[in-house]
């Protein structure tokens, strides 16, 4: 191994760690949250149904604009030349920036187009279906660059100097990842130093992994305020020129799918930002993050079910014409029962998209766990139905849509998209870190109550005031997790309309099961209190668990809405579709309230321990390491940038 060895992220404690992710947590339920209802043992179908829906101008202008959209996709985007040439071409870029595409989000004050949360979700799953790397561009500009960070907590003054450019000429990207910080920001080592007139701060550090950082003219960057006389310092959030001096695009990553994506790692040397681009107070940089994530998040199951659709028809267009054994491989059940996964797999993403979508226009409910479930969710299921159309397809599947074009063969990119896909579990929160952020939020109520009972450096009077609380808490809690509706055989009867499937035995099934699920965390809590968060299996088998009985209920509450709507034929299919898929997520959930209490996880980290002791290199012998010379992480040492700028701005 050769190279200087990288500048080090401040060390910090695991305990200093939680405490900064922790403040930057939003601490309060000011709204209803169905998803915090349901890991409590509550199914509040009330908070859900009848499903929400958008009021008929923003329906009607949405629909215009996608039809818009649609029209430039298919004449104007050529998807085999972005995947061939690994690059967007300008002209797509301009031509949706006129049709106003990285508006979509912007208020009409500020030049945008002013969509609803929704169509803007329906908007990225037709581009995604066309070109993830177009989706990734434009997602990153809105979900999660300037123009909503600025949305929620921008000032007027900021609003006015940079929406308008965001909606109609400036690309954003978000810069929060270093190459040796990922999921942890307390280890954050860029840093925002503020002049002595307090008129500016000079930026310094480096950023990996920026989408769109390769071509964008502004940067939302995370970077550290040192705490000074006059300065209470923490994690800060920056609106920052890319044009600055100062800034230097070292270098425009390459990876295994979104071969178009315009992502890079980015220095800051002597970069001099005006204290008037400060989104928020110093200090609020990560919660204006984890806010923004909030509805940012479900960018990503928006196009997850983009890709679903298209997996569906290419399933049903190839399994109807190639025949083997004298029918088409429809026919033969092995063949039938993914395409029944990939159909009712993606009537439930869209049902958990469309849902959560509605919910945040509509501002009634709190969805943070619902957002974090659906790109959970997604992600993983996405990645499940592109692997097995890719399985439906066989070699064909394995083999480029260039070279089934060159043969004379329909040019069908199945395995782009399972790379394209794969990225989805790891972006904007890996499926790991969602499974502890959802776990944190769902057990929230718990650690409220038990507070200095699990705290190791309270008092015994503080523990004992703790105890009295907590058993008030559950004296009052835990009987209701005893009986409910869901086993009463008449409830929910209104989903089980003449002509459809019976989906009311679905809804009863998981309103039994969110009481277990709530009894077994509490049993989980009485077992390990203080111990509980490094039960990390166990936590990620309580959030998988919720993400089933959230998609069941979006997909029963879905069914009925579009019976109710569209009519008899569509609602008998929509129930046909809700029926199977609950019978799909009823057989995983089972299987994971198994393994809450049957599983490897001891042995797990036996083993792994063992691994890097170096117990079991003899088991590594007989191969040969292809990888390249080079330190693990790259050095990001402060100083002046030692390559040449390759940012390339669109325009």
């Amino acid at each position: 191994m050769s190279g200087s060895a990288p500048q080090a992220a401040p060390k910090v404690t695991e305990r200093e760690a939680r405490r900064v992710a922790e403040e930057a947590r939003e601490q309060d339920w000011r709204k209803p949250s169905f998803a915090k209802e349901l890991f409590l043992g509550r199914f509040r179908l009330d908070l859900i149904h009848p499903h929400p829906l958008p009021d008929a101008a923003a329906e009607r202008e949405g629909a215009e604009f996608l039809a818009r959209l649609r029209d430039f996709c298919e004449k104007k985007i050529d998807s085999a030349v972005i995947e061939r040439d690994a690059q967007i071409p300008d002209e797509v870029v301009k031509g949706l920036q006129e049709l106003g595409v990285f508006g979509m989000k912007i208020d009409r004050d500020y030049g945008g187009l002013g969509l609803t949360q929704v169509h803007y979700n329906r908007a990225l799953a037709l581009i995604g279906s066309v070109s993830p790397a177009i989706a990734a561009l434009v997602s990153a500009h809105q979900s999660i660059g300037v123009p909503q960070p600025l949305k929620m907590f921008g000032t007027p003054e900021q609003k006015r100097a940079f929406l308008p450019r965001c909606a109609t000429t400036s690309i954003t990207a978000f810069l929060l990842t270093e190459p040796d910080v990922g999921s942890d920001p307390a280890r954050l080592a860029t840093t925002a130093t503020p002049s002595a007139d307090g008129s500016e701060y000079v930026l310094d550090g480096v950023k990996l992994w920026t989408t769109n950082g390769v071509v964008a003219d502004l940067l939302v960057v995370m970077a550290r305020v040192p705490k000074t006389e006059g300065h209470r310092g923490g994690i800060t959030a920056f609106v920052v020129e890319a044009s600055s001096a100062g800034v230097t695009v070292e270098n425009r990553n390459a990876f295994m799918g979104l071969r178009g994506i315009e992502n890079g790692v980015t220095r800051f040397d002597g970069v001099r930002v005006p204290a008037e681009n400060r989104i928020g107070r110093e200090g609020e940089g990560l919660k204006i993050a984890l806010t923004t994530l909030n509805t940012g998040r479900l960018s990503l199951p928006a196009m997850c079910v983009g890709a679903g659709k298209w997996c569906l028809k290419i399933a049903r267009e190839w399994s109807a014409a190639r025949e083997q054994w004298g029918k088409p491989i429809a026919g033969h059940e092995a063949v039938a029962t993914k395409i029944s996964f990939i159909a009712a797999t993606t009537f439930a993403l869209e049902a958990v998209l469309e849902l959560s979508g509605q919910m945040a226009d509509e501002e009634r409910n709190d969805i943070r766990i619902e957002a974090a479930l659906a790109k959970l969710y997604g992600s993983e299921m996405g990645w499940l139905m592109a692997d097995e159309l890719v399985q439906i397809r066989g070699g064909r599947g394995f083999e480029t849509a260039a070279s089934l074009a060159a043969r004379g063969e329909r040019a069908v990119p199945t395995e782009q998209v399972l790379r394209d896909l794969r990225i989805n579990r790891i972006f904007e929160g890996s499926t790991e870190i969602m499974h502890l952020l959802i776990a944190r939020e769902a057990v929230d109520a718990h650690l409220k109550v038990a507070g200095d009972l699990i705290e190791p450096e309270a008092d015994l009077r503080r523990k004992g005031r703790a105890a009295a609380k907590a058993g008030a808490f559950y004296a009052g809690w835990l009987p209701k997790l005893v009986a409910g509706p869901g086993q009463v055989p008449t409830s929910y009867r209104e989903f089980h309309p003449a002509g459809c499937r019976d989906l009311s035995g679905h809804l009863r099934y998981v309103e039994r099961s969110a009481r277990k699920l709530a009894r077994s965390t509490f049993y989980a809590m009485s077992r390990w209190q203080g111990r509980m968060e490094t039960k990390q299996g166990f936590l990620a088998r309580i959030v998988d668990i919720g993400a089933e009985l959230f998609a069941m209920s979006a997909v029963c509450v879905r069914a009925e809405m579009l019976r109710t709507k569209e009519g008899a034929q569509t609602g008998e299919g929509a129930y046909e579709l809700a029926d199977t898929f609950c019978k799909q997520a009823r057989i995983r959930t089972e299987e994971l309230f198994d393994r809450l209490w049957t599983n490897t996880d001891r042995d797990d980290r036996t083993i792994s321990k063992g691994v890097l002791a170096g117990r079991y290199t003899w088991l590594e012998e007989g191969v040969l390491d292809p990888s390249g010379e080079g330190p693990w992480i790259a050095d990001t040492t402060p100083g002046p940038a030692k390559r040449p700028n390759v940012h390339r701005p669109i325009g």
